[in-house]
């Protein structure tokens, strides 16, 4: 098969174990993006198949409907709302879903909200400016850091990765809440920890709040200004799911206001995000680009299913097909 991989970002997916896999295959690495339908729809027409890393690139029908030559999307992880999943049924692209693993999200979390608490990124590139111990040249950012022991860590969705977290933070001496559906809040309690006596009451006893859910028409937008607006003055808001999770320009505005007191990112709206996004010249925002999975050991585990997705789909044996109905349609 012609096989595309695409937004390889750091040409990393070659250097994989699991790239051997391939042997035999025709294969080309996209590392980096185009979003103009027209040329993604030019650049991918000859290919039998493709490996979407995550969600970095959406298929919409209109673009589905121009790649004729397209019998399989192999997915790293499971498809999250990028691919409309009814046009390649009905086109008679087969969708293969592979599998994912909470450690390396959840790692990433928690590497930025300590990171974020003690401000290390400031205060580590001042030093090389010749600055010691200045966050800011700013007085108003230039203030000191804040241990985690004996604060509140506020977790909206106590699934895999919230748990996780609520592990750490109990390790790191801090009293975890919950909110969530009511089986989440129910399992958080009898894990030892708090269930949030209301939504508002999750903001405004948050020292620092994570937000840890599914994007869904029923999330989109979940968090909004008000939420945000409850925040401490002092409070750290956490995002590495999904930023459309926060309703548009709502976190922008309530970083202007003081409430939270800042932020800490690794998904934005799109992606790859802008070098003039207001986000990014907010001292009081640590941003990274996307890093929740981005490591070795969860590329190998993404990659690995993937691709032996593609092997099994040529030999005509994948049992990972998304949707089998696939096969009734013909183009």
């Amino acid at each position: 098969m012609k096989i595309a991989i695409l937004d390889d970002y750091q040409d990393a997916v070659r250097q994989l174990d699991c790239f051997a896999r391939l042997d035999g295959h025709e294969v080309k690495v996209f590392t980096n993006t185009i979003r103009g339908m027209g040329q993604l729809a030019a650049r991918l027409q000859p290919f039998d198949a493709l490996v979407l890393i995550r969600e970095r690139t959406a298929f919409n029908r209109a673009l589905l409907s121009k790649l004729p030559n397209l019998k399989l999307i192999s997915q790293t992880g499971k498809v999250s709302g990028h691919i409309d999943v009814a046009a390649a049924t009905e086109l008679g692209i087969a969708i293969a879903e592979g599998i994912g693993s909470p450690t390396a999200p959840a790692e990433l979390t928690w590497a930025l909200i300590m990171a974020a608490q003690r401000k290390l990124v400031p205060y580590a590139g001042n030093l090389k400016r010749g600055l010691w111990q200045t966050v800011s040249t700013e007085a108003q950012f230039n203030t000191l850091g804040t241990v985690l022991s004996g604060r509140t860590l506020a977790i909206w969705g106590y699934g895999k990765i919230g748990k996780l977290i609520a592990g750490y933070a109990t390790a790191f001496g801090m009293k975890v809440l919950v909110w969530g559906s009511e089986n989440s809040r129910a399992a958080a309690v009898a894990d030892g920890h708090t269930a949030a006596a209301s939504r508002a009451a999750l903001f405004e006893e948050a020292d620092v709040l994570t937000l840890h859910l599914r994007l869904a028409d029923s999330t989109r937008g979940i968090v909004t200004a008000d939420d945000l607006a409850r925040m401490k003055p002092g409070a750290l808001f956490v995002n590495t799911s999904r930023a459309e999770l926060v309703a548009e320009g709502a976190l922008e505005a309530a970083l202007a206001a003081g409430r939270p007191g800042a932020a800490a990112l690794d998904v934005f709206p799109s992606e790859p995000l802008a070098e003039n996004s207001p986000l990014l010249r907010m001292p009081q925002v640590l941003a990274t680009p996307h890093l929740g999975y981005v490591e070795k050991d969860s590329y190998e585990l993404y990659f690995q299913y993937a691709l032996q997705n593609l092997v099994d789909f040529s030999n005509g044996a994948c049992t990972t097909i998304l949707n089998p109905a696939y096969v009734q349609h013909t183009r």
